[in-house]
């Protein structure tokens, strides 16, 4: 607890290494843009039309809206556009989306207390970093298999606070008392899993993290104390939830291995899992060019736990049997087309659909955390081709570049704010170091 909290108060005077500063502008840039294109779809509809039942007034931005609300409002609103669909960005290992709980807590407490730039980025990579140390502490992935109890929501509540507290500028016994209550309001379970519309699941994993982590920053900014060892004392938080962890991984390389730098961004507008499969087809259709019509089969292999999340779901971002179809067609998944939900009933779709295999693969299960996939594609002639993707596009391991990220921005941002405020967007995030105040980002994330 001592070295915990010592090291996230003194967060926010810390330099951020090079290429951790260069990461978390991608993170930013990304989050936000999810952001904006989420106001459109009815997670972030949702949001709005809750916010404007409360008044629709207040101190902090509602991007993508017109709107302004009190920073724990926001937050939630903020959330909820972040992961309205699934093109946030994850962190494998403890099964986490940290940035749309994170980066719409750090901008309603930045808001609020009207920090730079620099702050910001600090802000946010400190809570990449406790967010998901908590569950990997917890077990991480292991856990997350064994539990009924929702990583995304602990990681994100955790995370939340931790950016909160740092951009309300908490000193070391104020972020005990943060950390405590943080652990308080940690829940979330994972019947999110059966959710068809995509709205509870955005609350679960990042409007309520969001909502709570601004909530304990700003209750203990205004003086209420609390526990000062929930991690280790009598009654811990490891002890209620997960009696196996191993405490000591929330300090493990702090300050040397960045969180952020581990966390993917995604390249595809889908669920995680079904990234690795979409590399695939693009990579056997760069071997050989083909068409629907010549296509007999496709077999997908995934890990039976990884395969579960994405098997013939509801959703279309979520429904991999579906998005395999769509890809096969328009060879590319745009993010209109992950979102058309009318389309999954399409005649055309629904007869590539019929040829997509997926197959449980329990040797695949021996690589997890790593989430790899095998894709094999039978054509009509008798040939098959084949590929093994061991590291998606937009992982540490095969990470996108500034210039991929600026284009999946541009594609998110630009039908609902336009070319224009999104190219400023974009240059005012990676020059975010000159930005004297994060309100002065207010004018970018809305409509006019």
């Amino acid at each position: 607890m001592t070295t915990l909290s010592t090291y996230m108060s003194a967060a926010r005077a810390k330099a951020l290494p090079e290429d951790v500063t260069e990461q978390a502008k991608y993170h930013l840039l990304d989050t936000i843009s999810a952001m904006v294109s989420g106001s459109e779809l009815p997670p972030g509809q949702a949001a709005q039309r809750y916010i404007r039942e409360r008044g629709g007034n207040g101190g902090v931005t509602v991007a993508g809206s017109a709107l302004t609300a009190p920073p724990i409002d926001a937050a939630l609103a903020n959330g909820v556009m972040a992961h309205a669909d699934e093109t946030d960005d994850s962190h494998n290992e403890s099964r986490s989306h940290p940035g749309c709980s994170v980066i719409p807590a750090a901008f309603a407490a930045g808001e609020a207390y009207g920090i730079d730039g620099i702050g910001l980025l600090r802000a946010v990579t400190l809570g990449y970093d406790i967010g998901t140390r908590v569950v990997m502490a917890m077990g991480g992935a292991t856990f997350s298999y064994e539990s009924s109890l929702s990583t995304h929501s602990i990681a994100g509540t955790f995370g939340a606070a931790a950016a909160a507290g740092c951009a309300a500028g908490l000193d070391t016994r104020q972020t005990r008392w943060l950390l405590d209550y943080a652990a308080q309001e940690s829940s979330g379970f994972i019947a999110w899993r059966r959710d068809t519309d995509h709205i509870e699941k955005a609350f679960v994993f990042a409007g309520m993290p969001a909502r709570n982590g601004v909530t304990a920053a700003l209750l203990v900014k205004s003086g209420w104390n609390g526990v000062d060892d929930i991690f280790s004392g009598p009654d811990n938080f490891f002890a209620a939830y997960a009696p196996k962890a191993q405490p000591d991984r929330l300090i493990e390389k702090l300050g040397e291995r960045y969180e952020i730098t581990q966390t993917d961004i995604k390249k595809w507008s889908v669920g995680s899992p079904i990234q690795a499969p979409l590399d695939g087809v693009e990579a056997i259709r760069a071997k050989k060019p083909f068409e629907p019509d010549q296509v007999k089969r496709v077999t997908v292999r995934l890990a039976p736990s990884v395969a579960a999340v994405v098997d013939n779901r509801d959703i279309p971002d979520i429904c991999l049997q579906h998005m395999i179809a769509v890809m096969l067609i328009d060879k590319t998944v745009s993010f209109l087309a992950a979102h058309d939900k009318a389309r999954m009933q399409d005649a055309a779709v629904l007869k590539e659909r019929a040829k997509v295999n997926l197959v449980r693969d329990e040797e695949l299960a021996k690589l997890l955390p790593a989430r790899e996939t095998v894709v094999e594609i039978e054509f009509a002639d008798g040939s098959r081709e084949s590929e093994r993707i061991s590291a998606v596009r937009g992982t540490p391991r095969n990470p996108m570049t500034r210039a991929e990220v600026i284009n999946k921005a541009r594609d998110l941002t630009t039908p609902v704010i336009g070319r224009e405020v999104s190219t400023r967007l974009i240059d005012t995030v990676f020059g975010i170091e000159e930005l004297a105040d994060i309100r002065n980002l207010r004018r970018m994330l809305q409509r006019g």
